[in-house]
């Protein structure tokens, strides 16, 4: 194989478990593609074509090639507890940091440099250091003004756990997207409120499979509202519109739940095979090159990195007003168990 490559290699991940508190012990199945010596080996739960393009410039640029392990947050995460120090992971990336903070609390993670942290505003990764944020999106109300006014819509996301929103709302609670905004919710109102709000969306919600069906329930009528994060309505607004078109975006604010900004994260296994280059593949994602390709790219997330702005379209991610949370303290496991218990999953 050349030693530069011009394109990431991309090998499929099949795991046993889709959820964080569920794992079981021994291997996952995984079929690997055959790896030269100086690849660089990236566990990868972002959106596939945004971390393709981080890794065919880096590959550009330093001449690294990087192959890209795809899976979901839950999967992935769970995967490097089990693979544990036999891993032939470098590089872990997230949607969400509860994963990564699953990775971080099994010990699994090495402390990040110093320069790539001083990259990404304190409030964007967490006290640790032992890894950083890459990307943000916040949470949002998405709703159709034909079957309710701006008015009428709730003030907080913790309303929708009131009897008069039943059957009048949508969520994807299955997904790690969604577990992650009931996180924010664990972490804001502790277990207790938690427990309560999540009682009252197994009794209020209809539930989907993710985040674009849940948009489409609301942009055809179904539930007056949805709870989503931003970008998905960004990018079909940015295309036909074909899915959003009869919707609108409502934030929260005020440091509500609903305002939650969730943190995509980035880190460095301990025991990385190529420690030094997966270090240099987190600095350059978080740099000013990594962070235009996010921000100027297809996906309308938000650049947390390098001062580099988000699309013009969107809300300034320091006006948002959400609530302060270090991403660290986000529990996914405890959340899995609520929502369990809940009927949720």
């Amino acid at each position: 194989m050349p030693s530069r490559l011009r394109h990431a290699l991309v090998a499929p991940v099949a795991l046993t478990s889709l959820l964080l508190a569920g794992c079981s012990a021994g291997g996952t199945g995984a079929e690997e593609a055959p790896i030269s010596d100086g690849a660089l080996v990236v566990y990868n739960a972002q959106h596939e074509e945004l971390t393709k393009e981080w890794a065919d410039a880096f590959t550009e640029e330093t001449g690294i090639e990087v192959v890209l392990r795809n899976g979901d947050d839950s999967e992935l995460g769970n995967q490097l507890v089990q693979e544990g120090a036999a891993s032939k992971a470098d590089v872990f990336l997230t949607e969400n940091s509860p994963a990564m903070s699953l990775v971080e609390q099994a010990g699994l993670l090495a402390p990040v440099d110093e320069a790539t942290l001083a990259l990404v505003p304190e409030q964007y990764r967490p006290g640790s250091g032992d890894w950083t944020g890459i990307a943000a999106r916040s949470t949002v109300l998405v709703y159709n003004p034909q079957l309710i006014s701006e008015s009428e819509l709730p003030t907080s996301l913790l309303d929708l756990a009131e009897p008069e929103w039943k059957g009048r709302w949508g969520a994807a609670p299955a997904k790690a997207d969604f577990q992650a905004i009931v996180s924010a919710v664990y972490e804001t109102q502790g277990e207790d409120g938690a427990r309560e709000w999540l009682d009252g969306m197994a009794r209020n919600a209809t539930e989907y499979r993710n985040n674009i069906v849940t948009m489409k329930a609301v942009n055809a009528g179904e539930v007056p509202v949805g709870v989503i994060y931003h970008y998905y309505w960004y990018r079909d607004q940015d295309a036909a519109a074909e899915d959003s078109g009869n919707t609108k975006l409502h934030y929260f604010g005020n440091q509500d739940p609903g305002a939650f900004v969730s943190v995509s994260g980035g880190g460095v296994l301990k025991n990385a095979p190529h420690a030094d280059e997966a270090q240099q593949f987190l600095a350059f994602i978080t740099g000013e090159q990594g962070q235009k390709i996010l921000g100027e790219g297809y996906s309308f997330e938000y650049p947390v990195a390098s001062d580099i702005p988000a699309k013009s379209e969107l809300p300034p991610l320091d006006e948002l007003n959400a609530p302060v949370i270090d991403p660290s303290r986000l529990n996914g496991p405890q959340v899995i168990e609520l929502m369990t218990e809940a009927g949720l999953l």
